[in-house]
């Protein structure tokens, strides 16, 4: 015998997809009558990413500066170690999560964005202005793509970054003693290889922010 679900419970999802898609259409309109546009919005988001990745890098580095630390630690109490070492791992994981949501954030409005400024494009009555809209449509696609691509491949790195750092805080947690100190220190030089390659990316990613901030200013007479 077939059974036939309902589809009631398709009912909730698409509600709450509908007051998302409001709640953003509300936005929009909201800035707008403040003279913010979606192409300032999209500034203020990629402000926001750089500085979340500019607070991240910080973070990540004092979490290797902490690391050594711990490796280098010979006496005293072991647990307070610890305890520094965790607690920079928790800051680094929750700079990690603002990267992620920052960029998701950027990616968000330049989709609306562009679809807004491709949809315009039909309505001039100009072939030259429309022409010349393209051109700067094209423009402005092409440099965002240099920027996600930037920040996507540091934010690549954040992840496994993280998982490293935190089967060591694990590690450490079950064997506070001198030979798991000592057997971490053979891996110092891997964290520091991975922490140096995301805080590179990240450089990178920052820059990128930063001229397409530069890009996106309005000119001046």
């Amino acid at each position: 015998m077939r059974m036939i679900f309902p589809n009631s419970w398709k009912t909730p999802v698409l509600l709450v997809a509908a007051l998302l898609a409001g709640c953003q259409s509300a936005y929009y309109g909201a800035m707008e009558k403040f003279g913010y546009e979606k192409r300032d919005i999209l500034v203020d988001r990629v402000e926001d990413a750089r500085e979340a990745q500019q607070d991240a890098k910080k973070q990540f580095e004092s979490a290797l500066a902490q690391f050594i630390a711990v490796t280098n630690f010979s006496g005293g109490e072991l647990e307070q170690q610890y305890n520094k070492l965790k607690d920079e791992f928790e800051d680094s994981e929750a700079r990690a999560n603002a990267v992620h949501k920052r960029i998701t954030e950027v990616e968000r409005v330049a989709q609306d964005l562009f679809r807004e400024w491709d949809k315009e494009l039909a309505q001039y009555s100009s072939p030259e202005l429309r022409r010349s809209s393209q051109k700067q449509l094209d423009t402005t696609r092409a440099r965002y793509r240099e920027l996600i691509g930037a920040m996507k491949r540091a934010e690549k790195k954040l992840d496994p970054v993280l998982a490293a750092f935190r089967d060591r805080v694990l590690f450490l947690k079950h064997n506070l003693n001198a030979r798991a100190i000592a057997s971490l220190k053979s891996e110092r030089a891997r964290i520091q290889a991975d922490i140096s390659a995301l805080v590179a990316d990240m450089n990178r990613s920052i820059a990128e922010a930063d001229r397409f901030i530069k890009d996106m200013a309005p000119a001046k007479d």
